[in-house]
């Protein structure tokens, strides 16, 4: 956490309410994205119990588990998942745009294009907390290899087709998630925390009803009252008036209305599978239209407590939503979503040519481009923001990092060292920054011409003003070309961080890999190329990874 972001939260205690920590929304919102609330089991990792999802704020869908230890009643939840799911997934691989290149022969030098497709548009999901991504994450783990009735050998538990298609999906959104600047799959406490700071922790922030009452608290109330009512109001049950936000639900409601409840369900379930001869009385005389009556509406009362645990929840996803969308967006939003297409694009065209889910653990040359991968984009997301929005180049100005201030004077200068003079003027900046560097040190612009560096001449010289060099971007002729050059008035701001992320070095193919780090052993024959998607390709701005990273599976998986 910066010293900025530290003194936000200490003013929001002093104020009352959060305060802004950026000027600018600096996610991608999709038009209608899919809003998915899920819960799990307490003490059954993995199990779902519940989902609310949709992309309509007044018709979401309920999908429940009325028994999560029920294998059967479990798939048959995944199932209806994936088909809520899966069309909106892959409704947007339909309409594409198709981008060309040249490449050049490294042995015959002949130039030939290259084409690809890129889809126009992709999914977005949206959940409460970071519970929630992991929940969904682990789901996609724990189905993405699973027999379903369809394979020749299905095992004892198969699952419907489109169950493993749906945790291949889930993977590659988990996985895209972990790429910093990322929009396919978000979690509405992290958003909502990267532009708000609020009087409490950051552990305290996941809790997505107290980080909104912050934000917006009630009339009357402070942010601090507002969000202790959300964390400990109960109502006359006992039961919490503002649910936590999954996936997993409050030890009241397990014990004291949820256990019950599956109990009478099993209750009557058991009763309705009974031979009707070894029925208790009056059950025996009881029909078995009767008997399946009382089992669904066992199974309707479990629908309704959970319904009414989700919907304050969905209510809230709706209001981050409402306050995040009254943020204009970041200038390089547009580019980091190419980024998602590329990806989305990527595990599209994967499935499609039938290749196989992603492995339980990467080799280590995949391992190595995914994490060189999100080490790029944390540093392209940092520099994109910083010249997006005035507040997040202040935490830099803070840290001694940048500086910026008003053009008080231009002095022309040249460098008379080579067979040509070129410019290099002097530009005197009126500025309160102390950049923390020594008089020699690189700088680079901001908000000039691309890539234009500058040398530190001076600081504090006279007193409150640097003095900087300009190295480059000016054109090639003896005078600088107009707009190159900043003029007396103008508001200039140079950071001592390159602006843009500079490319790792190539990794070796998995086959090409020595043994001692992952790669066949000596006299093996050559694997196959692992899918190299989390590199860049020159048509994007990143690939997806679309590679798994679980070391476990669910029982039953076929492995």
């Amino acid at each position: 956490m910066s010293l900025l972001t530290t003194l936000a939260r200490l003013e929001a205690v002093r104020s009352g309410h959060a305060e802004p920590l950026a000027t600018v929304r600096h996610r991608h919102l999709a038009e209608r994205p899919m809003l998915v609330v899920p819960l799990a089991a307490a003490g059954e990792t993995g199990a779902p119990l519940a989902v609310l999802l949709g992309r309509d704020r007044d018709r979401p869908r309920l999908l429940t588990v009325p028994q999560p230890l029920d294998r059967e009643r479990r798939f048959a939840f995944l199932a209806d998942l994936a088909d809520e799911l899966l069309p909106y997934l892959e409704s947007f691989g339909e309409e594409v745009e198709t981008l060309t290149k040249e490449s050049r022969d490294s042995e015959t030098g002949e130039q030939t294009e290259i084409s690809r497709e890129l889809c126009l548009d992709a999914p977005q999901l949206l959940v409460p907390n970071r519970g929630g991504v992991e929940l969904l994450g682990l789901l996609g783990r724990s189905t993405r290899f699973r027999r379903t009735v369809e394979d020749p050998d299905p095992g004892p538990y198969p699952a419907p087709t489109r169950v493993p298609l749906l945790g291949r999906w889930l993977t590659h959104l988990r996985e895209r998630a972990q790429v910093p600047g990322s929009s396919l799959l978000l979690a509405m406490t992290d958003l909502l925390g990267r532009h708000w700071a609020t009087g409490q922790s950051m552990l305290e922030d996941q809790h997505l009803g107290a980080l909104l009452a912050w934000i917006d608290p009630p009339d009357g109330l402070t942010g601090a009252e507002a969000a202790l009512r959300a964390e400990t109001a109960r109502d006359g049950r006992g039961q919490l008036l503002c649910p936590p936000a999954g996936p997993t639900t409050d030890p009241q409601f397990d014990s004291g209305l949820l256990a019950p409840a599956i109990v009478r369900y099993d209750a009557a379930r058991q009763l309705a599978g009974a031979d009707p001869a070894q029925r208790p009385d009056p059950a025996g005389r009881q029909s078995d239209a009767v008997l399946r009556a009382q089992v669904g509406a066992r199974e309707r009362d479990i629908d309704g407590l959970l319904e009414a645990v989700l919907l304050p929840v969905w209510e809230q996803l709706w209001h981050g939503l409402d306050l995040l969308r009254q943020l204009p967006p970041a200038a390089h939003l547009p580019d980091r979503w190419t980024g998602d297409r590329w990806s989305y694009t990527a595990h599209r065209d994967r499935l499609a040519a039938g290749e196989p889910p992603q492995p339980v653990r990467d080799d280590a040359v995949t391992a190595a481009r995914k994490l060189a991968q999100r080490e790029r984009e944390q540093t392209t997301v940092g520099v994109q923001e910083a010249l997006d929005d005035p507040l997040a180049m202040a935490e830099h100005r803070l840290a001694g990092e940048a500086l910026a201030g008003v053009v008080t004077g231009v002095e022309p200068a040249y460098d008379t060292s080579g067979k040509t003079s070129r410019p290099r003027p002097l530009v005197t900046v009126r500025t309160t920054d102390r950049p923390h560097a020594e008089p020699g040190a690189e700088l680079h612009r901001a908000g000039g011409p691309s890539s234009q560096r500058a040398q530190l001449v001076t600081v504090g010289a006279p007193s409150g003003s640097v003095t900087v060099r300009l190295l480059n971007g000016m054109g090639r002729k003896k005078d600088p070309a107009p707009g190159s050059v900043p003029e007396v008035g103008e508001q200039v701001c140079f950071t001592l961080f390159e602006l843009t992320a500079r490319q790792s070095a190539p990794l070796p193919e998995p086959e090409d890999t020595p043994w001692t780090h992952g790669g066949p052993p000596p006299g093996a024959m050559p694997a196959a190329p692992a899918t190299d998607a989390g590199v860049r390709t020159g048509m994007g701005t990143g690939m997806g990874t679309g590679m798994g990273t679980g070391t476990a599976i669910e029982e039953g998986a076929d492995r």
